[in-house]
């Protein structure tokens, strides 16, 4: 089946990995469970995309590139770490009169906008996940066809749908055990709060460079 080998195996290692928890699934718990389900799945179509993102960067070889590039590394773990620490300080500060009330949830293009950005530039500005992609979807590629795009896409879609499936389950899980709980000015404010220490925490872990 397009030169790769072993495809239902991959399908179960990549629901494994999927369900393992790392950046990805802690960015969409984070965004669901302190800004409610809506943001949660814009969030979650953003890391999916991002995923399609390195899945063509591997395909073209650009991640192997960057693997013996120290510099390049460097650089895009650097951003996506400046990346996240940022979205952690912007709830840090926010005003507790800024956070979306849940009875008149923010609508409109520019919120999904930034959800759906924000869950790409978080995948996409991890080298981690490049770098995986290159060293784990080979091992179920033929050898005569680890030059063709053809298996790499393949597979990258296929990791994208499963990472899909499982992060809006979890989205929808967090938000709907969260709905109630913001109803609370309080819990919102506290929410908001955890959630920028979140972020930021994240963001730390990205640059130090720990699993």
């Amino acid at each position: 089946m397009a030169g790769i080998d072993n495809y239902w195996a991959f399908i179960l290692a990549a629901i494994v990995f999927s369900m393992t928890p790392g950046i990805d699934t802690f960015f969409v718990l984070n965004r669901s469970v302190a800004q409610g389900r809506r943001s949660g799945f814009f969030s979650t179509l953003g890391i999916s995309t991002g995923v399609l993102v390195h899945t063509f960067i591997a395909a073209v070889g650009l991640s192997a590139l960057i693997a013996q590039s120290a510099l390049a590394f460097a650089l895009i773990k650097y951003l996506g770490a400046a990346y996240l620490v940022f979205l952690g300080i912007s709830k840090l500060v926010q005003r507790a009169g800024d956070a979306p009330s849940i009875e008149t949830p923010s609508t409109g293009t520019t919120t999904a906008w930034n959800d759906f950005r924000s869950g790409v530039l978080t995948n996409v500005l991890n080298p981690k996940v490049g770098l995986f992609f290159i060293a784990f979807f080979p091992q179920f590629i033929r050898r005569e066809m680890l030059e063709s795009y053809t298996p790499f896409v393949v597979l990258g879609i296929t990791y994208a749908l499963i990472a899909l499936v499982w992060l809006l389950a979890l989205s929808w899980l967090a938000g709907t055990v969260s709905h109630r709980l913001r109803e609370t000015p309080a819990f919102s404010r506290w929410m908001d709060r955890t959630a920028g220490a979140v972020f930021v925490a994240l963001g730390a872990k990205v640059a130090a460079g720990t699993k």
